[in-house]
């Protein structure tokens, strides 16, 4: 038996916060939400958020990164930036479509995807 994937996990210091962040602002699922722990779903992506110890610091690298195509990058922008991101430079404007980065609450990536 091969392994399977079960999700992906983000460290996060509020994590209903978070929770909040991608179901709002990317239309996740929450299936659980607590203080320390929640999983979100779209589609096939699992999406675990769990408290950072409080020793642990949660800093604005580039420790994973998340990317979703979206219908409409300029307004999932606006969403996002509304909920707490920030944009890591300009939308850019390529020739197969629009692509952005974005910084969630705690510093995670978020990259977006609108195609032409």
């Amino acid at each position: 038996m091969s392994a399977s994937f079960r999700w992906v996990m983000q460290l996060h210091k509020d994590v209903p916060r978070a929770a909040r962040f991608y179901s709002q602002g990317l239309d996740f699922t929450v299936n659980v939400c607590t203080l320390r722990w929640a999983e979100l779903e779209s589609g096939a992506l699992k999406l675990a958020l769990l408290q950072a110890p409080s020793d642990h610091i949660v800093q604005k690298g580039y420790s994973s990164l998340l990317s979703f195509t979206v219908p409409d990058i300029n307004s999932t922008v606006t969403k996002l930036m509304t909920l707490g991101a920030e944009l890591d430079g300009s939308i850019k404007y390529e020739i197969h479509g629009k692509v952005a980065a974005l910084r969630c609450v705690d510093g995670h990536m978020v990259g977006l995807y609108e195609p032409v």
